[in-house]
């Protein structure tokens, strides 16, 4: 497959009317990710009462687990189906979830509108990583917090999330990747202390054991290889 068939954004919208049936592999793994990234993320925020924007939603998984701890969140995706889904979902269960159709690089949402923004599966998709950035030290007020997951650039991460994830395990659809787009560890902390926010701790990500479906599960790991975790912070106002 060549690289401009990479970066496939359309496989959102494809399943958007499977994404909570259980019956798409690939979206049970995207699923069966957010209590292992929630593993790592819970130490450094308590969500009860907290405005949340889960930033790429897709169809709500963690939009959903984040209602569920407490937090107001808004969700925003590009993919319009899966916040279609979302938005059905939402109301199937009587979650109030504000749902949005937008990109990272131009959130439509006021200056420190909320205390906490969610990023996972997401940066390694962008393609303007430093205004992505940006808007979200925009839309975080001072003090708050942006928690992240992505992929790190090397041959293992590549073998791993590509060739083995992609092509034989069919753990994502082939071509949702391109390997050029993924964030050494390094380069992110770069672009999110030039848009004024101090990064934090990171961690790893990954399998952790397999559930009785047969379906991988996750959780922290103590190293960075393919999938990390991090925490940046907005600094809080001058006194």
């Amino acid at each position: 497959m060549t690289s401009m068939h990479r970066n496939d954004l359309t496989i959102y919208d494809a399943v958007a009317d499977q994404w909570w049936s259980d019956e798409v592999r690939w979206v049970r793994t995207l699923k069966n990710l957010v209590p292992g990234r929630l593993a790592w993320f819970d130490r450094h925020l308590d969500w009860t009462g907290q405005r949340v924007l889960d930033l790429g939603c897709a169809g709500g998984f963690m939009a959903e687990a984040l209602t569920d701890k407490g937090a107001q969140v808004t969700g925003i995706d590009p993919a319009e189906d899966a916040i279609a889904a979302a938005r059905r979902r939402a109301a199937q269960v009587g979650q109030e979830i504000a749902y949005d159709v937008g990109v990272g690089e131009a959130l439509p949402y006021d200056d420190g509108r909320f205390d906490a923004v969610v990023c996972v599966d997401v940066l390694e998709h962008v393609r303007d990583l430093t205004r992505v950035a940006a808007e979200v030290a925009r839309v975080l007020r001072p003090g708050g917090v942006f928690l992240y997951d992505t992929i790190n650039r090397n041959p293992l991460a590549r073998l791993a999330t590509i060739t083995i994830a992609e092509d034989i395990l069919g753990l994502l659809p082939k071509g949702t990747h391109d390997p050029e787009l993924f964030i050494k560890p390094g380069e992110l902390t770069a672009a999110l202390s030039q848009a004024g926010l101090v990064p934090g701790p990171q961690t790893g990500l990954g399998p952790r054991g397999i559930n009785r479906r047969g379906d991988f599960v996750f959780g922290p790991l103590p190293f960075k290889t393919i999938i990390y975790m991090g925490l940046a912070r907005k600094p809080a106002s001058s006194a």
